[in-house]
């Protein structure tokens, strides 16, 4: 706690100066009062005396009202903190990390676990420390005006205070559990709702259901294994008080009997007694929301730990960058023997080799598994090779910093990411001071006037949670568009024709010339419609780079490269049929110039 409230003392020690004011107001209450009392009785004028006590009950309000208020503020600070903490903490995570938790758990811990966490630092801190006070106050002045009825407050104090040490060690292992139950709900309730078309579609709402109710119910039974031993301790605390407030009632009545006391003395105890019951309330209530505050907190400090990459020293520019990356003979991208694995026992990368030179397209094949998308990873510096050389312009990646690596590629994902807000939004994501005329070049290039035009208020128009408004080939021209206003260095693509029809495939093709003439350009692809217009290509097997040449080459070279092209010409697209024995005929050998040859349709029919 006192670290938790590094650079927020001041208003810990205004917040705790205001509450001890406040509770010395209230302590000298009951003197009052019993100076009202015997005065009363030996019949002065006691109407000054009131006066007193009304301007003490008044002060004591007002300073209290102000102190919380401070608390409060300050609460809200502190989770304000560690929120800001925490999102540039999981912003930052090294990607092994998002490969160990889950994304809804992270998410509790910035949400639940501080709110939690901000009743404990606005409330439990101070009242713990001036309840202290306060009741060590009382019970000073209770110990002048009767020590014998003291001990026997102190008696039903001490056993009230056994239950409740028995009891806190149980409501801190039951809130973990609660903390941790709710971080799974919202990790599975993410998990779900992320998947929701395929939940639907596989009619697995139910089952879904049960699963999140299960943590559900996790986390009730948590809550209730709290609930009840908090249940215990609250009546331990009140049954304390009321049985102190009756002893003392009772023997102190005798002792007033037998003048071993005024009645005045009496009232002032009373008084004493009564208002000792919230400052003990309020320790014992401190320390149970500490106890519960704990696990919270502990979930706190261990994403704050978590395995991050390094903050960017400065903001650095992404329009200088492609003029200093292709002033370089060195190739835009050179993998030197490269060797990588997610387990390192388990490569998925073993010793790759080959480069892509500037202004030029570079394809990717290989079967699923070959690595390909791991090339992708370690390009864009998600992960650090176990062995060999990643190189940028001839310079090695580890000379470099991770944000100037990464100012100099941008990537289209098959798995494109369109984020809630406009169209305009999501283009200039990676340039937000784009001009006009700089957006409206890329919306041409990527194809996107008809998405322009359809949508209401054009760039303005809001796209919806991750682009739920658009088709998977229109989601992915946004990606290439937002790719290509960065002006990038090197351009990485996955599978970009993997989501879009014939003809905007072979309009994307084009494009894909276009860019390469700006930049390199490295494609992942599957389809030869996108491959056999690469300048290199470079074929993937089991992590290996076993065969780089141009499309001819490789289909006598490699032996699996021919495969992979049989593969794809022996499933004719939609439309159209490249065998070349009658129609609807798929036994007969398909044509390899079909791929190769750039004629038209009727040229591509022909038997040679």
């Amino acid at each position: 706690m006192y670290r938790l409230t590094a650079g927020h003392r001041p208003s810990v020690v205004v917040a705790t100066v205001l509450t001890l004011v406040g509770s010395a107001l209230g302590l000298a209450q009951p003197l009052v009062a019993q100076q009202i009392v015997d005065a009363s009785g030996h019949g002065r004028a006691y109407w000054p005396l009131l006066l007193v006590l009304a301007a003490l009950f008044v002060s004591e309000a007002a300073t209290g009202a102000v102190g919380r208020f401070v608390l409060e503020r300050m609460g809200e600070r502190v989770v304000r903190q560690l929120r800001h903490g925490l999102v540039a903490r999981l912003l930052r995570l090294e990607m092994r990390e998002y490969d160990r938790h889950r994304t809804g758990d992270l998410i509790s811990r910035v949400t639940t676990d501080t709110t939690l966490l901000r009743e404990v630092v606005s409330q439990a801190l101070v009242d713990l420390v001036t309840g202290a006070l306060v009741a060590a106050g009382a019970i000073a002045l209770m110990m002048w005006i009767d020590p014998l009825l003291l001990a026997l407050v102190a008696l039903t104090v001490a056993i009230a205070a056994a239950v409740v040490a028995s009891l806190l060690k149980g409501i801190r292992a039951a809130s973990e559990h609660m903390q941790t139950s709710v971080g799974a709900l919202a990790a599975d309730l993410e998990r779900a709702l992320g998947a929701l078309p395929m939940v639907r579609v596989h009619r697995a709402e139910d089952r879904e259901a049960r699963r999140i109710g299960e943590r559900v119910e996790s986390a009730h039974d948590a809550g209730v294994r709290t609930a009840k031993l908090a249940s215990v301790m609250s009546p331990a605390v009140e049954l304390a008080v009321q049985g102190s407030f009756l002893l003392v009632l009772v023997i102190g009545g005798l002792r007033v009997t037998g003048h071993a006391n005024s009645l005045g003395d009496l009232v002032a105890f009373l008084l004493y007694a009564s208002y000792l019951v919230l400052p003990l309330s309020s320790v014992f209530r401190a320390v149970g929301l500490i106890q519960r505050g704990m696990g919270a907190y502990q979930r706190i400090e261990e994403a704050l730990h978590l395995p991050a990459e390094p903050a960017p020293a400065g903001r650095l520019s992404v329009r200088a960058r492609t003029s200093e990356a292709t002033s370089h003979d060195a190739p835009a991208l050179e993998l030197r023997d490269l060797t990588f694995g997610y387990d390192p026992a388990r490569p998925v990368l073993r010793g790759v080799t080959f480069s892509v030179p500037h202004r030029r397209q570079t394809a990717l094949v290989g079967r699923s598994g070959a690595g390909k998308s791991t090339i992708f990873a370690l390009v864009a510096r998600f992960y650090e090779p176990d062995s060999g050389t990643l190189l940028f312009d001839g310079r090695p990646a580890t000379e470099l910093t991770r944000a100037e690596c990464r100012a100099r590629i941008a990537v289209v994902d098959q798995n494109t990411h369109v984020v809630h807000g406009t169209l305009r939004d999501n283009i200039t994501y990676a340039v937000p001071d784009a001009t006009d005329a700089e957006v409206r070049r890329v919306i041409e290039l990527a194809q996107l006037d008809h998405v322009v035009r359809r949508l209401s208020g054009g760039l303005a128009g809001m796209l919806g949670d991750r682009g739920n408004t658009l088709s998977g080939g229109e989601r992915q021209r946004v990606a290439l568009a937002r790719a290509l206003l960065a002006r990038p260095a090197l351009l990485l693509l996955d599978e970009p024709t993997s989501h879009l029809d014939a003809i905007n495939e072979t309009a994307l093709t084009t494009v894909m010339k276009d860019v390469a003439q700006e930049c390199a350009l490295l494609v992942i692809a599957h389809r030869l419609s996108t491959v056999q217009y690469a300048d290199r290509i470079v074929v993937l097997d089991s992590g290996r780079a076993t065969a780089h040449g141009h499309h001819e080459e490789l289909l006598t070279a490699s032996p699996l490269y021919r495969e992979l092209a049989a593969g794809q010409i022996l499933r004719p697209a939609a439309g159209k049929d490249h065998s070349t024995g009658p129609p609807g005929d798929t036994s007969a050998p398909a044509c390899q110039l079909c791929l190769a040859s750039p004629l038209p349709r009727e040229g591509r029919d022909s038997p040679g």
